[in-house]
């Protein structure tokens, strides 16, 4: 078979290092790719990013499966536009990733079917929206309605934080906020106390299958510090989701979210991840929805499993994911992100990268913000890099991929060094 990855990021990276493993395969592409996929022999870089010219170049060269990993393409429509030509292809309809790309319809969509999520109000007037966080106070959650790479959530613990963040995005959109129809929209919701946790699965339009839990670090510093970005590292398994959260999810938001989809008449294929806070007693809210798998959550997820990969997309793609059970390596995987100088507001693209350790199966560097020029490798996006690495426990897990790091070096790095201090905290 062959097969393409749409996108550039470590997502993708991910996806086709672990499609390219199976035995089916005679040659996997990702559209446009980055620097760590062109170096990759088992992988070709295809430079095009048009809707419409990726089609005739799929048809052209008869590709089999086309599996999307970043959000814009599916909110431009790709998946309506490859079915409409006979393509098989692994995502949500442009319709139905309104769930990703519009933070007002995902939010409206969850109180019309009683999925649990914090109290909200939207707002276009940036006044308003002003009056409205002074009548609340703060701590309390700013959103951009439309897809913002991540950043387009500000966590505000303070008031003046509020509406910075409501001016930014209301009124000079220095976020690089993709508003939807109607201009700037912004959802204010209340402040939710827990642990995060991402839970992603993958739907066939019926049936629904659970991934390995995970849990990102949003913030940029240390224990949780400094602005949100799209994340700066991840692991999993996520022991904050015990079996009986685990069930909660799947009863009262993942079932209820594609049962709602359907009966609103946009059949939801592809993968889908809710962001839940978890509190103390393992109730559950929905702080967001996606409408991929999340970055950097599918590195170390995809270090885990087990199973083929291209046997699960061609199921995901036939209805027939009823029929799948997925094998996980019972490790623990973690990554590590390294992002460039400046990230998240300005990151610095250009500076050569050295001390790329080679790639393993229990520790691999999977490349995003990278571009390859002469010969080398250099930054060209804000997170660069995700160091990821398995091993039997988390402490173990940190260790090692801190180690790789060391080894890897860029001017302005700047990383974490505290990823997976929550499970820790859990003894595991």
């Amino acid at each position: 078979m062959k097969v393409l990855v749409v996108g550039a990021g470590g997502r993708e990276h991910a996806l086709a290092w672990k499609l390219s493993q199976s035995e089916r395969i005679q040659q996997v592409y990702v559209a446009p790719g980055n620097g760590g996929t062109a170096r990759d022999k088992n992988l070709v870089n295809v430079p095009i990013t048009e809707i419409a010219e990726l089609r005739q170049w799929v048809m052209a060269n008869r590709i089999e499966l086309t599996v999307v990993g970043p959000e814009a393409p599916l909110a431009a429509g790709i998946v309506d536009d490859f079915r409409a030509h006979g393509l098989r292809i692994f995502g949500p309809t442009q319709a139905a990733a309104q769930l990703e790309s519009s933070k007002a319809f995902s939010k409206a969509f969850m109180q019309r079917h009683k999925i649990p999520t914090a109290e909200f109000e939207t707002f276009t007037d940036a006044a308003l929206a002003h009056a409205y966080v002074d009548r609340k106070g703060a701590p309390i959650v700013v959103k951009a309605d439309g897809l913002a790479a991540g950043k387009g959530v500000v966590v505000a613990m303070n008031l003046q934080e509020a509406h910075e963040a409501i001016d930014f995005m209301l009124l000079d959109n220095s976020l690089g906020v993709a508003h939807n129809t109607g201009g700037a929209r912004v959802v204010i919701e209340e402040f939710l106390q827990g642990e995060e946790a991402s839970f992603m699965v993958l739907c066939d339009g019926q049936n629904v299958l659970a991934l390995a839990t995970s849990q990102d670090h949003k913030r940029l510093q240390d224990g949780d510090q400094g602005p949100n970005t799209g994340g700066m590292g991840a692991y999993s398994p996520a022991p904050v989701v015990t079996a009986e959260v685990h069930a909660r999810a799947m009863r009262e938001v993942i079932l209820p979210t594609i049962r709602g989809m359907e009966k609103d008449g946009m059949t939801y294929t592809g993968f889908l991840y809710a962001g839940l806070m978890i509190d103390p007693q393992g109730q559950i809210k929905t702080l967001e929805f996606n409408c991929r798998m999340g970055d950097p959550e599918t590195q170390p997820i995809l270090m885990r499993l087990k199973s083929d990969l291209v046997d699960v997309m061609l199921a995901a793609t036939s209805g027939g994911l009823d029929q799948v059970e997925l094998a996980w390596d019972r490790r623990v995987a973690m990554g590590v992100v390294l992002a460039a100088a400046g990230y998240p507001m300005a990151p610095r693209k250009g500076d050569a990268i050295t001390g790329l350790p080679a790639d393993g199966c229990e520790a691999m560097v999977f490349h995003a913000g990278t571009a390859q020029r002469d010969g080398h490798i250099e930054t060209s996006g804000g997170r660069v890099l995700c160091v990821t690495v398995l091993a039997d426990s988390v402490r173990q897990a940190q260790t090692k991929a801190y180690e790789v790091t060391q080894a890897i070096h860029f001017d302005g790095m700047q990383y974490r060094r505290d990823i997976g201090y929550r499970a820790i905290k859990h003894n595991v």
